[in-house]
């Protein structure tokens, strides 16, 4: 992203509550002292997301959509989350006031239906996990007649059709914490996509319809973020691949190799052939030797974004998490 620090650098963030909140100046005056301290905290807010997704957006190819990759990205969401909640805790008499009680209600809604794809995010990195130990299982998973269609993708669908930018009654009514929480709703949105199109534990259609605004200091990374994906994925059409995370489609290319090789040779083998077949098997080695030593510390993530996300909704409603 050659631009974007130019782009950032030139922003000024004070600024967004004039795009962001698209309030009047006597609005504003109106909202009372409290205005200036929300203002503070929304624009921290907005840098935060800004910064953790645009070291995302910027990667090499090689490490996009990596394991690496992915547990950086559950790292930022983890930081955002963390970020938010303070600022719920800090507004919480407010929040539970209409209209701002509603649009919180709406977010811990979502949040309900991200748990259902974090569970099965889990289930797909134990799937993985059974392709290292059986080849067959491997082959199998490739077979796109064999996949079954489960409910993770139509909960994405569910959390990305009520998401709509808080109205100007809103934001004025709430000093602007209305856009506190739409913004990490997207942010949760975007994360949801995300894992499910690179772990293999639904129908894996990234075809969801959602609107990335264009008008916020932090929206470049999740329109180049956005853009990657999508090309990796029309690249990986053809295939059938079962996730768009490297290390499967590493596996993938390794295991059509071999297939390829031996399906067409003539027995016994070539030296030559011998070798291809060696260099296969070493590199789909290397490959399950990542998944080995990557899967674990993700899966202890997703249970760690997943208990986040319940701490946050049980804390600000006032209920005790169950030991």
């Amino acid at each position: 992203m050659p631009s974007s620090d130019n782009q950032s650098s030139s922003m000024s963030f004070a600024s967004y509550r004039r795009p962001i909140l698209g309030i009047r100046n006597d609005q504003i005056h109106s909202m009372g002292a409290n205005h200036d301290s929300n203002a503070q905290e929304l624009d921290s807010f907005q840098r935060h997301v800004f910064a953790q997704f645009k070291d995302l957006s910027a990667v090499s190819p090689d490490e996009l959509l990596s394991i690496t990759w992915v547990q950086k990205l559950l790292d930022a969401f983890t930081s955002c989350q963390e970020e938010f909640k303070v600022i719920l805790s800090n507004n919480k008499d407010q929040l539970l006031k209409p209209p701002a009680d509603r649009l919180v209600s709406e977010f811990f809604d979502r949040a309900i239906k991200a748990l259902d794809i974090c569970n099965a995010s889990r289930d797909g990195i134990e799937k993985i996990r059974l392709w290292q130990k059986h080849l067959d299982i491997i082959i199998c998973a490739l077979d796109a007649r064999q996949r079954m269609i489960g409910e993770a993708s139509k909960q994405l669908q569910s959390i990305a059709n009520n998401l709509a930018l808080p109205r100007g009654n809103e934001l004025a009514a709430t000093n602007g914490l209305a856009m506190l929480v739409y913004t990490m709703s997207f942010v949760l949105m975007f994360i949801l996509w995300v894992l499910v199109a690179v772990i293999p534990c639904q129908d894996r259609s990234i075809q969801i319809p959602f609107a990335i605004p264009r008008q916020f200091s932090w929206s470049a990374p999740f329109f180049l973020l956005h853009g990657r994906i999508m090309d990796e994925s029309k690249k990986r059409e053809h295939r059938n691949s079962s996730g768009l995370l490297k290390e499967i489609c590493q596996i993938e290319k390794c295991v059509h190799q071999i297939t390829d090789l031996v399906d067409s040779a003539q027995f016994p083998l070539t030296e030559e052939q011998k070798e291809d077949v060696k260099e296969c098997v070493r590199e789909l080695s290397l490959v399950c030797e990542v998944c080995k030593s990557g899967l674990d510390p993700l899966e202890r993530q997703l249970r760690e974004v997943f208990r986040k996300i319940m701490s946050c909704r049980l804390e600000f409603l006032g209920k005790t998490t169950q030991p």
